[in-house]
């Protein structure tokens, strides 16, 4: 069927719906939906939170709360409607049994189990139509899209650093490079994440609570810390109440609350096992997890190919060696053809620091 005037605008309209949801869907993606016929919305709904109403449901309720009937009109959606029952009935059964004439989905579900609805609506006489503003779509749910993909979260890296480059002085000290604004712009970022990991140098340095307290959110992510021996102090902050995962490589030598969960992954060097530990984490249905780190591993990270994104904050200050840097490598470069290109997505200005968005080249999409 031929795109309609009114399509990208509506589509627009249900990835701005899907956005609600930015906080509160995880482990499900983020997806937006808008009734309409000839270009007027009839209902609109997003899906909020696993295990409740999906994004279609909600829209069909909404157009019928609003006296209008949906028989008959097109669906704007940012994922192709569901095609099975997990927690909830599939998307494709409510609107068959609404009338819908034409679905507009924006990607295709990556997801085996629940895919080919486009197919099963299709089947039965409503028109489809599938990839209107995709990239935007990808983009909202890039992290449910890698682990269902791959079986690992998207991994995220945040620095706040000095315009040379340095994330702390020589002593370790780091509070505050950047400012207030851009310090409450990253718990947004955090926010969005299924899980914040650091490691055990910035427990001890910092003692950090790694939880959201700049904005307002329903929920506090998963804390994991990265510590080979188990040494994080049990008086630790990150280790109050809520969820903690520590991974180690060896039994831990500290004795933690009873909520600390742990998992011991060792590689063949004694270290722990980092992609182990990204399956584990997509196991545990972690979508994005951020990262906030020190340089060493920072840098085992990138070494290992771990990372996909960069969010960056830069202050327009000075620290100068020997202040440290942001990424400590396990094995220092020695050829400029080893260096790790980036691709630049977004530079903008955040209070008096700049936040720069970028990505790993090689892991673009």
């Amino acid at each position: 069927m031929m795109m309609q005037a009114s399509d990208p605008e509506l589509m627009a309209r249900a990835m701005e719906l899907a956005r609600r949801g930015m906080f509160t869907t995880m482990p499900n993606p983020r997806v937006g939906c808008v009734i309409a016929r000839d270009g007027t919305i009839l209902g609109e709904g997003w899906h909020e939170r696993a295990g409740e109403a999906h994004a279609e449901t909600r829209a069909l309720a909404d157009a019928r709360a609003r006296g209008n009937e949906p028989r008959g009109a097109t669906a704007y959606v940012t994922l192709e409607p569901c095609n099975h029952h997990a927690r909830t009935p599939p998307c494709t059964d409510a609107l068959l049994a609404a009338g819908i004439a034409r679905v507009v989905a924006a990607m295709r579900d990556p997801y085996g189990p629940a895919a080919h609805g486009a197919d099963r609506l299709a089947a039965a006489g409503v028109a489809v139509d599938i990839g209107l503003l995709e990239d935007e779509a990808r983009e909202l749910n890039c992290g449910w899209i890698k682990r269902v993909e791959t079986g690992r979260p998207w991994v995220r890296l945040k620095v706040a650093a000095s315009l040379d480059g340095r994330t702390a002085l020589g002593n370790g000290k780091s509070q505050w490079i950047t400012g207030q604004t851009a310090r409450a712009d990253g718990h947004r970022w955090r926010a969005r994440a299924s899980a914040i990991l650091t490691g055990i140098g910035t427990v001890r340095q910092d003692d950090p609570q790694l939880s959201v307290r700049e904005i307002e959110t329903p929920r506090q992510p998963l804390r994991v810390i990265v510590d080979r021996y188990g040494e994080t102090p049990a008086h630790a902050r990150v280790l109050g109440a809520g969820d903690v995962l520590v991974f180690t490589a060896t039994p831990p030598r500290t004795k933690w609350p009873p909520h600390v969960q742990t998992l011991e992954l060792k590689d063949r060097h004694g270290r722990i096992d980092l992609v182990a530990m990204m399956s584990a984490l997509g196991e545990r249905e972690v979508n994005e997890l951020h990262v906030e780190a020190g340089a060493k591993l920072n840098g085992a990270l990138l070494a290992a190919g771990l990372i996909d994104e960069l969010l960056m904050y830069v202050a327009p200050c000075l620290l100068g060696d020997p202040a440290r840097g942001m990424f400590d490598l396990p094995v220092a470069m020695t050829k400029l053809e080893d260096r790790f290109p980036l691709r630049v997505r977004s530079i903008e200005p955040v209070g008096e620091d700049w936040r720069i968005l970028a990505r790993i080249a090689s892991r673009d999409h």
